[in-house]
Formats: C-alpha cells, sequence, structure tokens
C-alpha cells in the first residue's frame, strides 16, 4: 500500500535557499519511488482558518516515504526549507481502497 509525505506551508518566504530546496528534492523522491500528487496550484480552503499550502507526495509503501524522508540527500536539504517557512509534516500509509469512516474507531477500541 502507498504511503505518504502530507505538508502545509505558509509564511514561505521564497528565497534562494527555497529555489534551491525546490531544484534539489525532485532527484531525493526518484530512489524511493516519490512522485508529487498535490504541489501548489489551485488550492481553496473551505473550512477552517487556514492560508496554508497543502503538499502531497505518494510512494510505493511507508518504508519508502520512511526512508526517502530519513535519507541523507533529503536530510541535507531539509533545513533549506524549515529555516524559510512554517510547516507541519506528516508521514501516513494509505487506508486501503475498502476503508470506510467507522474503520477509525476499530482502531480507537483496539488502543484501549
Amino acid at each position: 500500500m502507498p504511503g505518504y509525505a502530507i505538508a502545509n506551508l505558509w509564511d514561505v518566504d521564497l528565497n534562494a535557499e527555497i529555489v534551491e530546496y525546490l531544484e534539489r528534492i525532485d532527484s531525493t523522491l526518484e530512489p524511493f519511488g516519490g512522485k508529487f500528487l498535490v504541489h501548489g496550484g489551485t488550492q481553496r480552503v473551505i473550512e477552517g482558518p487556514a492560508s496554508a499550502i497543502a503538499i502531497v507526495i505518494e510512494f510505493p509503501d511507508h518504508q519508502a516515504v520512511l526512508d526517502w524522508y530519513e535519507s541523507a540527500a533529503y536530510q541535507a536539504i531539509l533545513p533549506l526549507r524549515v529555516r524559510n517557512c512554517s510547516s507541519i509534516a506528516i508521514l501516513a500509509d494509505d487506508c486501503g481502497a475498502d476503508h470506510v469512516a467507522t474503520d477509525v474507531l476499530k482502531e480507537v477500541v483496539t488502543n484501549e
């Protein structure tokens, strides 16, 4: 099942470091099979106070997303982003094609 890197970025200072980050990130994704699903473009906040840019990167599986994030290549450029914006970043699993909303209730019961 796919794994995802999901981020919300705001207060981005579009300076030379961010440009360098953008120029280098694609080469960090390639060895792990990562590809952008959402990266800027048309985004409209329909609920809540948000001015962030949503980004979703898909990987073949959860291990691939972990390996990418922890890779030397990505860790080398990560400071270029975090120094120049506010952000929330999440690594997550795909929930599966047969997932329904109430499946999360089963997880709550299991974890108690």
